[in-house]
């Protein structure tokens, strides 16, 4: 089953029984929390990806800093 697939009436569903579970007070907190959680949670996973770039660009001038250097 899956839940790609929602649509607004199933949104509009989910809303409608966070509100009677957390009440109105406790919606705005579980949004920015829910909010916090998922932007660390793509900063992470952009560190995880871009870290793999960030290596490759770190070896590649001490390699040609090595290459420059005078040998002895």
């Amino acid at each position: 089953m899956p839940f790609g697939n929602i649509g607004i009436g199933g949104l509009v569903l989910i809303l409608i029984i966070a509100l009677i579970i957390f009440g109105p007070s406790k919606l705005p907190e579980l949004g920015r929390a829910f909010g916090r959680t998922l932007s660390e949670f793509k900063g992470a996973t952009r560190g995880l990806v871009g870290g793999d770039e960030d290596e490759e660009a770190k070896k590649k001038p001490a390699a040609a800093a090595a290459a420059d250097a005078p040998s002895k």
